[in-house]
């Protein structure tokens, strides 16, 4: 860029005026520009228009429960080649529901993912991230931690999300912020907090989810996106401001909170946008972000969503409605069991460790013909019922019962869920999903869901949506060029065994009820 005209930048290579933006190292553009206009500087418009020829890669970072990637996107969203990188870290957990991580550890992970990503490429446009949802951490002024990470799967509060259940109306709460009055948000957690260690809750001056803390500690400096204020409980996804009567449940105040904004801060010189949650993330990484397309993941727990436009931000009774951006928000649903009771089965079962031989004896068996019925609880269930009291059962055994019978069965039960879920966010018009996580290593597992859900799935190309979709994120701040990811061809249900899963939802619906009336008498 160069040849000033008044406040505007000319680029050589694409002939286009622009007017001054944020500043960007040298390096978005194919040709140099002349160094006398700007010595070592170049600029984005502040409409975020990238050079329409050439510009240079985003880099990404998801920040997950069990691992963080990072890769470099260029402004069409496609990952480049040789650049993703991933390293593990452990999640403490105990029997009292401590579920843990270590910010320092952390931390240490995501700057060597950031750069080993990045190692090679002398510029990029932009930092875009995803993280896990629902996660907080405590810091003094100074950003030094006083607290682990407590992630969503923390559930030490339970009593505390009880107490809250009990001073307010859910379904109020969830009318105002989206989310449930439950141990994976804040409210809970922090009253917990509060009331088991009073002094460290004190002394806390921001909490922040931990990708702000990984930004302040990287860049300098961070702020809250409402993408991550959404997630918490805390926030109001319509009116895009924090709730007083949640802030007020939890002896809180806003001050205690990082600045919300979807705004940059710049890092290098380069425009760090803040993070935003993966479920989010992953919608957009996946391309799910057009009318009559959902997506579904499938990993150790799973959730299905759709993105919405509009300034009002609901959801029916029992599933999330959290925000996206400002305009773009997220009716979904997630489960705790999933893929986690597959594992369960093989180990547990003594099932073969060949994932060939499993897929083998899963396809030839289309339809349930085991005659049994699953609710499958053996973690403490989110969506729809959020029943912490329900019990992971199997109703129907006989002699002749096998393992493969009762891997089978626990995968249609949550399956079955999922399929719930998905009527009560789209009604009996479902949407084409685009299926990406786990489940897309097994053939078998992907046509099984398509007919218990009814509705066509399509396979995600991007093996990594959340990661995917935080760089999508920045693009989209920064006006880049995205192209619609090509979606193959889809896996269609079957109308007969569509029929046949919908009897056994019944089943399984009347089972789940009649357990909760058994545990009210």
């Amino acid at each position: 860029m160069g040849n000033r005209r008044s406040s505007r930048w000319f680029c050589v290579s694409c002939r286009v005026m622009e007017p001054v933006a944020y500043p960007l190292r040298k390096g978005l553009h194919e040709r140099k520009f002349p160094r006398k206009s700007t010595g070592s500087w170049i600029f984005l418009p502040p409409t975020g228009k990238f050079c329409r020829v050439k510009s240079a890669p985003v880099l990404a970072l998801d920040l997950g429960t069990s691992s963080v990637r990072a890769a470099l996107f260029d402004p069409r969203g496609k990952r480049l080649p040789g650049t993703f990188a991933q390293r593990t870290y452990t999640l403490r957990t105990a029997a009292d529901g401590t579920a843990e991580l270590d910010p320092f550890e952390l931390l240490r992970q995501a700057k060597a993912c950031l750069k080993t990503a990045a190692a090679g490429w002398h510029s990029i446009s932009g930092v875009g991230v995803s993280c896990f949802w629902h996660s907080l951490l405590g810091t003094d002024e100074d950003g030094n931690p006083l607290t682990p990470i407590y992630t969503w799967a923390d559930s030490r509060c339970r009593e505390d999300a009880a107490r809250l259940r009990a001073e307010f109306s859910e379904q109020d709460v969830h009318e105002e912020t989206g989310c449930m009055l439950r141990s994976s948000f804040w409210p809970a957690k922090l009253r917990w907090i509060k009331r088991t260690d009073r002094a460290r809750f004190r002394k806390v001056r921001y909490w922040m989810s931990p990708a702000e803390w990984v930004q302040w500690k990287v860049a300098g400096r961070a702020t809250c996106a409402i993408g991550m204020a959404t997630g918490t409980g805390l926030f109001d996804p319509t009116k895009l401001d924090w709730s007083d009567r949640m802030l007020e449940a939890c002896d809180f105040s806003a001050d205690r909170m990082l600045p919300v904004t979807d705004e940059p801060t710049l890092w290098k010189g380069v425009p760090w946008f803040p993070a935003i949650g993966d479920g989010a993330a992953s919608n957009l990484g996946s391309g799910a972000t057009r009318p009559g397309f959902g997506a579904i993941n499938v990993g150790t727990s799973a959730a299905l969503r759709i993105m919405k436009k509009g300034p009002v931000a609901k959801a029916p009774f029992g599933l999330f409605a959290y925000r996206v951006d400002a305009s773009r928000y997220l009716v979904g649903g997630a489960v705790s069991n999933a893929g986690n009771l597959h594992a369960w089965c093989l180990r547990e079962l003594k099932l073969s460790d060949d994932p060939a031989e499993i897929e083998k004896a899963l396809a030839l068996r289309p339809q349930a013909t085991h005659g049994l019925t699953v609710l499958p609880f053996w973690s403490a269930e989110r969506a729809p019922s959020w029943d912490e009291a329900a019990q992971g059962t199997i109703v129907g055994l006989r002699h002749d019962t096998t393992a493969i019978d009762l891997l089978q069965a626990i995968n249609e039960g949550f399956y079955l869920r999922l399929a719930t879920i998905a009527e009560m966010i789209a009604g009996r018009r479902q949407p084409k999903w685009i299926l990406g996580g786990g489940i897309l290593k097994s053939k078998s597992a992907m046509r099984r869901l398509a007919n218990v859900i009814g509705s066509p799935l399509y396979a995600n190309p991007e093996a990594e949506a959340s990661l995917r979709g935080g760089a999508i994120f920045a693009l989209e701040k920064l006006g880049a060029p995205i192209e619609e990811q090509k979606l193959g061809n889809p896996i269609l249900p079957s109308p007969v065994l569509q029929k046949l899963y919908l009897d056994e939802r019944r089943k399984q619906t009347q089972l789940e009820a009649l357990m909760a009336r058994g545990r009210e008498r």
